[in-house]
């Protein structure tokens, strides 16, 4: 049976988080990475560890039946375990352009978590992870007590993304019904509590 567990990332995490996100993002996404949309894949302690407002979560397997990935790494900061899924939260609204002017209007930064990276390696899908690891990014913005609102968008050509968000949560905009397709993306607003 494999044991998880759920935590803050330290410094020792980013190599494992780092490597995690990208194989997502070939293998699931098929963009591969692209510095416009990834920066923050790249500089995850910039991004997610310094500024007090932002969190990267990992989940670790400490089971010692982790999947052993193409570029996976094991830090995990106590040395027992590999990181097998990431989640992240920051400040920032989403940007117009290419988002909707009244999307970034209504998400303004500052006010908004948005919820980014939430990824699990393909043999840990299906154990909760993604649900366990959102309900913990949920919590930090509630005690942050500044954010008034939880967004993410998610492309719903990768298989589950989009069922997955609308069972935690309320699409606010389907580009895919909008005059021209905009970028294809879903955007949605999760409950804080």
């Amino acid at each position: 049976m494999r044991r998880y567990c759920i935590r803050p990332a330290t410094p020792d995490d980013l190599g494992a988080a780092r490597a995690v996100m990208l194989d997502t993002v070939y293998r699931d996404f098929g963009t591969g990475y692209v510095p416009h949309w990834h920066a923050d894949i790249i500089d995850l302690a910039g991004a997610y560890l310094t500024p007090a407002r932002h969190v990267l979560l990992v989940a670790v397997d400490e089971s010692g039946s982790a999947g052993t990935g193409k570029g996976e790494g094991t830090g995990t900061g106590t040395g027992v375990g590999t990181v097998v899924a990431t989640a992240a939260l920051d400040s920032r609204g989403p940007a117009h352009p290419p988002n909707p002017r009244w999307l970034a209007d209504r998400y303004p930064s500052g006010e908004t978590a948005q919820l980014r990276r939430v990824y699990v390696r393909q043999d840990h899908r299906r154990h909760g992870l993604a649900r366990a690891l959102v309900r913990r990014l949920l919590e930090f913005a509630a005690a942050d007590g500044g954010y008034r609102a939880v967004y993410l968008h998610t492309d719903p050509a990768v298989a589950g993304a989009e069922p997955f968000w609308r069972s935690l949560g309320k699409a606010v905009c389907d580009e895919r019904e909008e005059p021209g397709g905009g970028q294809g993306i879903v955007h949605f607003e999760i409950p804080m509590t």
